[in-house]
């Protein structure tokens, strides 16, 4: 599927800079259950996907870098010495973070040429940016042997997020992107970075996405906001993280705070347990209890988190009213991307389609519909 991707990055690169390149693969993810628990350190279960970026890295005899966006047609030369953030919003500042990112822990690299191309649709909350950044790292890793673990690399692609893209981002999506294994899913726990593996049965249903092709402008102000609320709740009890908290020890503070943070905590507090349920679930091959938990993880995103939107929320209701469709919800960071499904096979393509046109109808606007399946992180590709 990704034969064609990577073979248009590698004669781009050698179109441009008459070397052969190392060709790089690194995937975006969903979440299956799991959302916005990153961050409080707890537990999330995310997969790498078969769609991803693909990028032709080489080292450069000249004495300036080249980064090469082909999918926005668009190349940018620069000074490793003056590395310093782009206007916000750029592509570049990637690129950027990650190399000052690598500066920062004393080590050196030289001058190098990147091309990369993806196909995770934009805006669909699939972790592009993650895979960006992996997929950077890796290769200037292998090019510098810089001797960086798995571990080092995603830490340093979180970092280029923080301090370039201006993302105040948990760790989950490199860390699914990075360590992705095929046809799993990885129950990860965000303080120890320990994840465990879990063969997912799917027996004949499936997994599909639906991107509602909306991103409301409140996103990254909205994430911002509900993470010092969780921080400031977590100070409240004294603990690190609300993944150490109780609904008890919430309780003990009900009347220290706003009945909307309150909320916003218990949320939290009850996706971690989701989580947990939700890996004894698949280890019993139990795709009903698996479903039942996703649709539960919507109902406290959309009124307790506050994080969904009417587009998205309407494609939850359009899975319930469908018995085929064991689970749905949303996914990512909120108000807008994509309704993650867990729906029978020979249901999917009709309720794909009966869906699209409920869809249209409703908000006079077309939503995307991508069938995915899990697969391996971030890996040198041999073409």
């Amino acid at each position: 599927m990704n034969t064609q991707l990577i073979q248009d990055v590698k004669n781009k690169y050698i179109e441009n800079f008459k070397t052969e390149p190392l060709l790089i693969f690194s995937p975006g993810r969903i979440n299956i259950i799991g959302e916005h628990t990153d961050y409080n350190d707890g537990f999330v279960f995310p997969a790498a996907v078969n769609k991803g970026i693909a990028a032709a890295i080489q080292k450069s005899d000249s004495n300036i870098s080249t980064a090469y966006a082909l999918d926005k047609n668009s190349k940018i030369e620069f000074d490793l010495n003056q590395i310093k953030p782009s206007k916000e919003g750029s592509w570049q500042n990637y690129v950027f973070g990650v190399v000052a990112e690598i500066q920062n822990r004393n080590k050196v690299i030289g001058n190098f040429n990147i091309v990369f191309k993806g196909n995770i649709p934009g805006g669909a909350g699939m972790s592009s940016s993650a895979a960006l950044e992996n997929s950077v790292v890796f290769g200037l890793n292998e090019l510098f042997n810089l001797e960086l673990s798995k571990e080092d690399m995603i830490y340093i692609s979180q970092k280029a997020e923080h301090n370039y893209v201006g993302v105040n981002c948990g760790i989950m999506d490199q860390y699914a992107s990075m360590f992705g294994i095929k046809d799993n899913a990885l129950h990860l726990d965000c303080r120890s970075l320990k994840s465990t593996p879990h063969k997912i049965d799917f027996k004949d249903h499936q997994l599909m996405l639906i991107n509602t092709n909306v991103k409301h402008q409140l996103s990254d102000s909205a994430y911002n906001d509900r993470r010092s609320a969780c921080e400031s709740i977590s100070e409240l009890l004294g603990i690190k993280a609300l993944r150490d908290a109780t609904e008890g020890d919430l309780k003990s503070i009900e009347d220290q705070v706003t009945p909307e943070n309150y909320q916003k905590a218990l949320y939290v507090i009850q996706e971690n347990e989701r989580t947990e349920k939700a890996a004894q679930a698949i280890e019993d091959n139990d795709l009903e209890t698996l479903g039942q938990l996703i649709y539960a993880s919507h109902n406290g995103l959309q009124h307790q988190y506050k994080v969904s939107c009417e587009e998205l929320d309407f494609l939850v209701d359009q899975a319930k009213a469908n018995k085929q469709v064991l689970g749905a919800r949303m996914m990512g960071g909120g108000f807008g991307g994509c309704t993650i499904n867990l729906i029978s096979k020979t249901e999917a393509e009709a309720f794909a389609e009966t869906t699209s046109k409920a869809y249209k109808k409703a908000f006079n606007k077309d939503c995307s519909v991508y069938f995915i399946e899990l697969s391996q992180g971030t890996h040198i590709v041999e073409l």
